[in-house]
């Protein structure tokens, strides 16, 4: 397999330093709100696994990892329904970026019992930095996924 063509950030450099700004103040808010890094890692990794974008599961992963994540929690992303590794405010994170990822698959895409799930566990803040978050991977991976960048590639 090879990309299609670059990567579209490396071509308009402006959006990839925008969006690097963007990932550092989401961050930095989850930071001041009380979001884990961790939950954030993890919430990336499954709106990128849905996806199909192998770019963001690696970075993810490794980054969760790098944050203290074990392999065993990394490997039941995919299946944290089922999984018990995951803390309640975890699941309701990956809940709503499962919800806010499939935006599509149903016409009440993010309904009111994850909302609120996530709304118990994270105050206004957080929650917008979640949603930020995840809208961000989401766009990250439709950059990633078209031109069919390729994961432990360096963009061309």
């Amino acid at each position: 397999m090879q990309s299609r063509m670059n990567s579209p950030v490396t071509i308009v450099p402006e959006a990839s330093q925008a969006l690097q700004a963007l990932g550092k103040a989401l961050f930095a808010s989850a930071e001041q709100s009380g979001v884990p890094s961790r939950t954030l890692f993890l919430a990336y990794l499954r709106a990128s696994q849905i996806n199909g974008d192998s770019v963001c599961v690696e970075l993810h992963s490794r980054n969760a990892a790098a944050a203290g994540e074990t392999a065993e929690r990394l490997a039941a992303v995919a299946a944290w329904r089922e999984s018990t590794n995951f803390t309640g405010a975890e699941r309701a994170a990956l809940a709503l970026s499962e919800a806010a990822t499939r935006l599509s698959d149903r016409t009440d895409p993010v309904p009111d019992e994850v909302y609120d799930e996530a709304a118990r566990h994270y105050d206004e803040q957080a929650l917008a930095t979640l949603i930020a978050g995840i809208a961000t991977v989401n766009l990250w991976n439709r950059l990633n996924v078209p031109t069919r960048q390729i994961a432990g590639v360096a963009a061309r």
